[in-house]
């Protein structure tokens, strides 16, 4: 085996089918849109090159500047919530119910499962302020609050879409992240008990240190998920009021497909590549540099 996996040769031939699967699939797609780029026009109505003029309306476009605020705030606050939630879910399982654990793991994974347009309607039901109250509602008028119009503002709408997304990815965080505490050494945990560790200073000063490989990867995974977010919004908001809940990815979508803009749609795409490239090598950039300065 070494002798064969020595070979570059068959290396390389051993790997080719998948590089040639990968390549055809992703890497091909990508670099066509990036073509369109210095295109106008469609499939049906046909392509006028018109250079970088759609890279430069991205920057005095004010929609794209709206869809990108929302964006970027949306990625900030449901990473942080995501990730904080996982995270103390997986402490719960690790610290607290211990064996106990699977059933509320199961319970707790189970919106990850349900189809993205049942889980807006849910939403919708639960957040409804015409023609009938929801539940929500309905809650807030008990306790002498007002009922609030959930969609019927951009601030509302990002609270509830975010609270959506939390419900349903905060499962899958907190498996991940428990993957990485279990295999945390049993005995470096009973040493720092030992001498006087429990409760938070434990997590502060060892789970956590130890646990941070595994924690940097959720950051990623989630910064990259929620700045590509798409099929959430569109069932539960479809961008609206106005434009005040759309991201990138659905402003592309209404460009390219509703528009007929091609060009200026992988124009939004290549802005939306470029920022999470950006994100993540600042997240890797940041953790090297913490673990030197340690």
């Amino acid at each position: 085996m070494n002798r064969i996996l020595g070979d570059k040769r068959i290396v390389v031939l051993l790997l080719a089918p998948a590089l040639l699967v990968y390549s055809v699939v992703m890497l091909l797609p990508v670099g066509w849109s990036f073509g369109y780029t210095l295109f106008e026009g469609n499939a049906i109505n046909g392509f006028e090159y018109v250079g970088l003029t759609n890279l430069r309306e991205l920057f005095i476009d004010p929609d794209v500047r709206d869809a990108l605020w929302f964006t970027v705030r949306f990625a900030v606050v449901l990473t942080m919530v995501q990730v904080a939630l996982g995270y103390g879910l997986a402490l719960l399982y690790t610290f607290v119910l211990r064996r106990g654990s699977s059933l509320v793991r199961t319970l707790v994974f189970f919106p990850v499962v349900l189809p993205t347009v049942a889980v807006a309607l849910l939403f919708q039901q639960l957040f409804e302020s015409a023609p009938q109250m929801g539940p929500v509602n309905q809650l807030l008028d008990a306790v002498g609050l007002a009922p609030v119009d959930w969609f019927g503002s951009g601030g509302a709408g990002f609270v509830v879409i975010v609270l959506m997304e939390a419900w349903r990815s905060m499962g899958f965080y907190a498996v991940l992240l428990y993957a990485g505490l279990v295999d945390i050494p049993e005995d470096i945990l009973e040493s720092a008990r030992v001498d006087g560790a429990t409760g938070f200073k434990l997590v502060r000063h060892m789970v956590l240190p130890l646990s941070a490989p595994v924690l940097l990867s959720s950051i990623i995974f989630s910064i990259n998920g929620t700045l590509k977010v798409f099929d959430s919004v569109l069932a539960l908001t479809a961008g609206g009021p106005g434009n005040t809940t759309t991201p990138l990815t659905l402003y592309m979508f209404q460009t390219s497909f509703t528009y007929g803009q091609y060009g200026y749609g992988s124009a939004i795409a290549l802005l939306l590549s470029t920022l999470c490239l950006l994100v993540t090598l600042a997240i890797f950039r940041s953790a090297r540099r913490d673990r030197t300065e340690a």
